[in-house]
């Protein structure tokens, strides 16, 4: 989401990473699926949080002045930019040429042929990217993105409250959490607070931590020969461990409002021990600009699960070409420049959000400047994807609703699990 380096570097890496031809005039008649005319493209992104985005595509723009990048920046949620891309291209509007996609959004693109195959020679480094990030951007065995950034939940906690009561190690389990969290109830300072939360508003959000809990109590929700597999007493066990924490308020009540933002905000306020989130979330909570209560007083680790560490979801974004945009060369040149090394180490100094380089992860240096490398690491190996299929924005709802009827208390688990099934055979089919 965001770069931090000398302005001048970053001019000169652009210059090194984008094509000698920057001066071509634009081809606006080339071919949807063919990878070629040069000139002004625009960038289709979610709201950037970070505030140096700009900054990159200026530090683009101001070495290929004839193939400028205009920033589209769509809403803050998910679903929301999502809605907003399947629109332009239901329209086969050229508005939007280089696409910032979720990585669950591949399949549903590339079928509906909405953005272009990428040829694996047209990106240099591919196989210096960590394999489980190159597979969320591809349909069929063939590319349609690179990975720019990945995700991998983390268990973000107050370790200065949990060495004060005694603790030592982070928790495994999901009974080792709640212990934890009755053993810091009793310190004075942590009057108030809450054990636990996550992001369970109806949002992709519910999704990835619906998913986190179904798989790291060994079920799934779709089995790995793609048919639907959730009505499972593995499912069950995940689902009840939510289920549970909200009804004994290890939860919170308000953390069913709760998407990435409101939880990161109430953990760096003080409010909660425990915190699942992405990575972005370490640096600004480290914060010591009076934003956080909590810097330098917390660590991560591994999510916890039923009988050891939790599974995450495998999150991240890819960045693919519109069908439907011109200038297709220049896009491909932006994405190189984005996705080179360098970029990635500087995104992941400024926003400490997760490369996609496998070399990043082993750089000592960083291992020091950011601690939550090696376990962010372990969760993005072990992670699991949320369903690859077609109809994803039909199977997420679906999803989305099973689990917010059970965590909100107006539909029994059983029931949320057995209709879910049922709504995901008439949704996926092979």
């Amino acid at each position: 989401m965001a770069f931090v380096a000398v302005a001048g570097s970053l001019v000169l890496l652009a210059a090194a990473c984008g094509s000698g031809n920057s001066g071509s005039s634009s081809s606006g008649g080339s071919s949807t699926g063919a990878l070629d005319g040069r000139g002004p493209i625009t960038f289709a992104t979610g709201k950037d949080t970070s505030g140096f985005l700009p900054k990159q595509i200026a530090a683009w723009n101001s070495a290929h002045p004839n193939e400028k990048v205009e920033l589209k920046e769509l809403p803050e949620s998910a679903d929301a930019q999502r809605q907003q891309m399947v629109q332009n291209a239901q329209a086969k509007s050229d508005a939007f040429t280089v696409l910032n996609m979720d990585v669950v959004w591949t399949s549903e693109f590339a079928a509906n042929q909405w953005i272009t195959q990428i040829p694996e020679d047209k990106v240099p480094d591919l196989g210096k990217l960590i394999p489980a990030t190159v597979e969320t951007a591809k349909y069929r065995d063939k590319l349609y993105g690179v990975p720019i950034t990945s995700d991998g939940g983390l268990l973000y906690y107050r370790k200065d409250l949990l060495t004060k009561a005694g603790v030592t190690t982070p928790p495994a389990t999901w009974a080792d959490m709640l212990t934890d969290c009755q053993k810091v109830a009793a310190l004075p300072e942590a009057k108030g607070m809450s054990c636990y939360a996550g992001q369970f508003e109806k949002y992709e959000g519910l999704t990835v931590n619906f998913s986190e809990a179904i798989n790291s109590a060994g079920g799934v929700i779709v089995g790995k020969d793609g048919k639907p597999n959730v009505n499972t007493p593995e499912a069950k066990a995940g689902l009840e461990e939510l289920v549970n924490g909200f009804k004994t308020g290890a939860i919170p009540k308000e953390a069913i409002t709760y998407t990435e933002e409101p939880s990161r905000r109430a953990f760096q306020d003080g409010k909660l021990l425990f915190l699942r989130n992405w990575p972005y979330v370490y640096s600004l909570a480290n914060k010591t600009d009076g934003s956080s209560k909590v810097a330098g007083k917390f660590a991560v680790s591994p999510l916890p699960g039923k009988a050891g560490p939790g599974v995450s979801s495998l999150g991240g974004h890819d960045y693919a070409i519109s069908a439907f945009a011109k200038n297709k060369a220049t896009a491909v040149d932006f994405i190189n420049f984005m996705a080179s090394e360098a970029r990635q180490k500087a995104n992941l100094e400024a926003t400490s959000q997760a490369p996609t380089w496998q070399s990043l992860y082993d750089d000592p240096t960083l291992g020091k400047q950011f601690p939550y490398l090696a376990p962010l690491k372990a969760s993005i190996l072990g992670a699991q994807p949320r369903p690859k299929v077609v109809k994803y924005g039909d199977v997420t709802a679906a999803i989305q609703a099973a689990a917010y009827g059970a965590l909100s208390g107006t539909v029994a688990p059983d029931k949320a699990l057995a209709d879910l099934q049922t709504k995901l055979q008439s949704l996926i089919t092979n």
